[in-house]
């Protein structure tokens, strides 16, 4: 799978300055975090205005363009769902 201009973009961004907890290390997403659009597990937490924003890779796609001039941060978490159909 190649990544286009914009998701090598976004992942520069979720790289520089993605969320991380008080000590460094970054916070995995969990079952328990859900999207904010349909319910489905999160892969991806946006930080815009200090809020916190939770997708699911489908709307996290969606939505891309139009927070990405706007997000603080951008975890991405959705190539896990790849590793999770590998095993």
């Amino acid at each position: 799978m190649q990544l286009t201009l914009e998701e090598e973009n976004m992942s520069q961004i979720a790289t520089g300055n993605g969320a991380v907890d008080n000590q460094g290390a970054p916070h995995q997403l969990t079952a328990a975090d859900r999207c904010d659009a349909c319910g489905a597990q999160a892969y991806i937490r946006v930080v815009v205005k200090n809020s916190e924003l939770l997708f699911c890779a489908h709307h996290g796609r969606k939505h891309q363009e139009k927070l990405a001039s706007i997000a603080e941060s951008w975890h991405d978490e959705s190539s896990r769902l790849l590793e999770d159909q590998r095993s």
